[in-house]
């Protein structure tokens, strides 16, 4: 009889390490394929990716800044489809306001991202109404307000907006709301509710957690930050048109998966699935253009790289409907 509990004790360590050994090698997958990609395409375009860093890194600041939201959000097992709306409305109220003030431009640019995440986490909170459901309704109603308003013409704004298209800035503004991100996720009470709410939302309340007031303020932060993405995005134009911020939440939901991210969110998310699954997707993106590949072509590798990362990432133990 104790035989067969050691042996079933031991049986049941050896696994554990199994697990332990895989969930290490899944965490370092995305590292390993940015260096990969990287590295692929470098030689493909026979050493243009490494002379063209800056003008490659110079892509990537939106799509970081706005995913640092969403990452948010899918930590507590929701989505949001509505990010590349929210950009498009707040950038044109960031040309309008602009006119009077840069300053008060990138504050009602973030208001006005605030208020549509509200209005997202109002239905998704006290209507009961599943997360990507209501951002996808939001995202069709403000990208056809979004063409209503471009419909004539682009909407500019001052011309300082222009003047302000410095790399410095764009890393500065990216590197505070990233730091920012991390420190929040990893070393505050914040990020703790997260992961909670993401693992379990009727234990997070046993455990006294306002898991409602929760879900719905990340709504509102995550559409406060991409409304000062919303800011980066305006200064490289001056100027908006109906595409404005089109696709945006495709490139952010395609980048934190290649980033490692769970599709069910919880425990197992990490800060860096936002800047590793950043980097790896304006690198495949742009190494493919660099390549000179038809947009169609681009899609579709894009479309089994994708495919590819979620089979690996995804945690078929614990998948569930998106809440």
């Amino acid at each position: 009889m104790a035989d067969k509990t050691t042996s079933s004790a031991v049986s049941k360590e050896e696994q554990l390490k199994k697990l332990s050994y895989i969930s290490m090698i899944r965490s370092l997958l995305p590292i390993i394929g940015l260096v990969v990609v990287f590295l692929v395409f470098n030689s493909l375009t026979k050493g243009r990716m490494i002379k063209n860093i800056s003008l490659v890194m110079s892509q990537i600041y939106v799509t970081m800044i706005a995913a640092t939201g969403v990452f948010f959000i899918m930590t507590m097992g929701g989505l949001d489809f509505s990010q590349g709306s929210i950009l498009g409305i707040s950038s044109i109220v960031v040309c309008m306001v602009s006119k009077t003030s840069v300053p008060l431009a990138i504050l009602a640019g973030i208001a006005a991202g605030a208020g549509i995440g509200a209005i997202n986490g109002f239905f998704y909170v006290k209507r009961k109404i599943k997360s990507f459901i209501v951002t996808i309704c939001t995202m069709f109603l403000f990208r056809g307000i979004i063409k209503y308003l471009t419909s004539s013409a682009p909407v500019g704004g001052s011309a300082k907006l222009v003047l302000m298209n410095t790399d410095r800035l764009k890393l500065t503004c990216t590197l505070v709301i990233v730091i920012a991100g991390f420190i929040a996720f990893h070393f505050t009470r914040f990020g703790i509710d997260l992961r909670a709410i993401g693992a379990g939302e009727k234990a997070a309340k046993f455990a006294g957690i306002r898991t409602d007031r929760m879900k719905f303020l990340i709504y509102v932060l995550a559409g406060a930050i991409t409304g000062f993405a919303a800011f980066i995005n305006v200064i490289k134009v001056g100027s908006v048109t109906a595409s404005g911020g089109n696709q945006l939440e495709t490139q952010i939901l395609i980048a934190l998966v290649l980033g490692g991210m769970p599709i069910t969110g919880g425990a197992k998310s990490r800060f860096l699935n936002v800047i590793i699954g950043s980097l790896l997707y304006i690198v495949l993106t742009s190494g493919l253009t660099m390549i000179g590949l038809t947009t169609q072509a681009m899609q579709l590798i894009q479309g089994v790289v994708f495919l590819i990362f979620v089979a690996v990432f995804a945690d078929r133990e614990s998948l569930k409907v998106i809440k």
